[in-house]
């Protein structure tokens, strides 16, 4: 499935000076606009076969975070938490601006779960609703999923920051997603897409959008992020939707996301045989249950 055309392509500019590039898909006279953006390292263009359902239905605006995907270089030493909340807020109030006000929904995976989650709290207004795939929040000390979580993100930390940054082609960095345990689960063709939509063509080469030391810069930032909220702190309504914590081996996020939806009265929901990357794994069920929440807001 190739990426469609977007109907529009806006630069918005955070305060920063850092340049976050919005598409607009879908249908414009839809009622609620979608915004969807992607995990740490990845591409929101390589989730394709999950946003596509909505395009019938919704006024869709893809972006992708800082320092990744089509958006240029950003200033490296403002490549945290902090300005990606910010970036959230940049990037509604830029939508809102050039393509009209109406009722808003975040559906965000990962990194930027995590970042909407903390702009919703920390007073922001921009979304009627979010549905947030498996933030990789660390339960506190204590939690059985506390350790397994401090893990993960030590090993991501330091993999990514030894991961190659430079392909011969897409098609290469494709077969390297296709040698991993996780890139083996993804549903067809999602391996060409991602690597598509992460890589950027230099000279006779290929090279990351995110790279290496950024990518690991944020598994370690999540480390220290503390962020374990109630859903009283969210002033509108979210589901969490987590990956298979009743799988054989399952992944630590899955883990973590049970205790969160325990822990802060959540609206929850694991999805059957996934790992943390189950909007490339089962994309029709993880649109399913997008839009099941979005029904139940009343956003469709």
């Amino acid at each position: 499935m190739a990426t469609p055309q977007p109907q529009a392509v806006v630069e918005a500019r955070a305060a920063d000076g850092a340049v976050l590039r919005l598409r607009r898909h879908g249908n414009a006279t839809a009622p609620t606009r979608l915004f969807v953006s992607h995990g740490n390292g990845f591409a929101t263009d390589g989730y394709i076969q999950f946003w596509s359902r909505f395009l019938a239905d919704f006024d869709v605006v893809v972006f992708d975070m800082r320092n990744h995907g089509q958006n240029p270089p950003a200033e490296p030493s403002h490549h945290d938490y902090p300005h990606m909340v910010g970036d959230i807020a940049t990037v509604a109030i830029a939508a809102r601006a050039e393509f009209g006000n109406k009722a808003a929904a975040g559906v965000f995976h990962s990194m930027s779960a995590q970042s909407a989650l903390m702009q919703m709290m920390a007073g922001g207004e921009h979304f009627a609703g979010l549905v947030l795939f498996d933030p990789p929040n660390v339960p506190p000390a204590g939690d059985a999923g506390h350790e397994p979580m401090l893990a993960y993100l030590r090993m991501l930390t330091a993999w990514a920051a030894r991961r190659r940054d430079r392909f011969a082609d897409p098609l290469e960095l494709a077969r390297e997603y296709g040698r991993s345990r996780s890139g083996r689960a993804w549903s067809p063709g999602a391996r060409e897409q991602m690597a598509s939509a992460v890589l950027r063509e230099e000279a006779t080469q290929w090279r990351l959008a995110c790279r290496p030391e950024l990518e690991s810069s944020m598994y370690r930032q999540g480390i220290d992020l503390g962020l374990w909220p109630r859903r009283s702190d969210v002033p509108a309504p979210v589901k969490l939707i987590g990956a298979d914590p009743e799988r054989d081996h399952p992944a630590a996020t899955a883990l973590a996301n049970r205790a969160l939806a325990r822990d802060g009265g959540f609206d929850y929901l694991a999805i059957p045989e996934t790992s943390h990357l189950m909007q490339l794994e089962k994309p029709r069920v993880c649109a399913e249950a997008t839009l099941d929440a979005l029904r139940n807001w009343g956003l469709f």
